[in-house]
């Protein structure tokens, strides 16, 4: 369902449900306050931007819906290439520089290809969460002040995404011609065939893959590396139950003593999505669960989001009584 037609089945479901409590008789409405008004909320908080539409269905008893979206922001992260099991960089104890395997195969790709090949590659992070929710709000106090609320969010499976910078794009197509003939030279062929005349890459035997080492395969130990597609381009998604559950309290009241029309109220609970986050690349890895002896920068990414096996809830919503 897109967001604008959940928007719409909202809008359609309030409209009946104002225009049916008309033929409830004041009095019922009155002793059960059932259906009696009509709130309108905007929410900020951990979950984004939205809106909430909520109603009585009972003398303690509200309910709630609506819609949260995640604004859009970056976050920038870096990425070490690697040949083999060799690090890209290597310095003696005077802190000078010395050549390595990586150095020597990306003058040989500047010279083949044109391209030249950074130790490093930048990826964008950004979130990629809204949510559909429908909630039910206890008011177990006579003031009404406090509420415990029971519901679910539902949304899409991916939350974020990760992919690289246009400027990483000439190293990871280098990444991909050197692998591509790497695999050639592994198989015994050509790398290239020029009519009757073949060149063959014997000499890059003794390099190795290159790529980004993350970690190793947890099935049988051997070293992952996270390669360019065919398209040049690495990419990672975060990936959670569509289906959300949510368990949480929270307080409220008017925000001014002679008119209770605009009131004010925090929330604070637990989103729970599903035991740990899938961390998926663009070949089908799952970075949470099939990879393991993660080092450097990466394994600060991994750890971090796999840290959040459930998303703390807090908002704050200001509401007008529409009716």
């Amino acid at each position: 369902m897109t967001i604008r037609k959940f928007i719409c089945f909202i809008a359609l479901c309030f409209s009946t449900l104002a225009y049916s409590q008309s033929n409830y008789s004041t009095s019922f409405k009155t002793e059960n306050k059932v259906f009696n008004h009509l709130d309108l909320s905007v929410t900020a908080g951990s979950t984004g931007l939205g809106f909430d539409l909520s109603t009585p269905v009972g003398p303690v008893v509200s309910l709630r819906t609506g819609f949260a979206y995640m604004p859009k922001f970056n976050h920038h992260m870096h990425f070490d290439i690697q040949v083999g099991d060799e690090p890209e960089s290597k310095y003696d104890a005077n802190g000078n520089r010395v050549e390595t395997k990586f150095d020597r195969l990306a003058d040989y790709l500047k010279q083949f290809t044109g391209y030249t090949v950074e130790d490093q590659i930048e990826m964008i992070g950004e979130p990629h969460m809204y949510n559909f929710k429908l909630l039910v709000d206890v008011f177990p106090f006579r003031n009404k002040h406090w509420h415990f609320t029971t519901g679910f969010y539902v949304g899409p499976s991916k939350i974020a995404k990760a992919y690289n910078v246009t400027e990483a794009m000439p190293s990871l197509l280098a990444v991909g011609m050197y692998n591509k003939m790497y695999e050639k030279a592994l198989n015994d062929e050509p790398i290239i065939t020029w009519g009757s005349f073949d060149i063959y890459g014997d000499r890059l035997l003794n390099y190795g893959r290159m790529g980004i080492h993350v970690g190793n395969h947890v099935s049988d130990g051997s070293s992952y590396r996270m390669e360019p597609d065919e398209h040049g381009m690495v990419k990672a998604k975060v990936k959670v139950n569509s289906f959300k559950p949510y368990i949480g309290f929270g307080y409220g009241g008017a925000l001014s003593k002679r008119d209770d029309k605009y009131q004010i109220s925090f929330d604070c609970g637990t989103m729970f999505w599903g035991s740990t986050p899938r961390i998926i690349t663009h070949d089908g890895t799952n970075l949470a669960k099939d990879v393991d002896h993660i080092g450097g920068r990466v394994e600060d990414y991994v750890d971090l989001i796999k840290g959040f096996k459930v998303f703390p809830v807090i908002n704050i919503r200001l509401t007008r009584r529409l009716f």
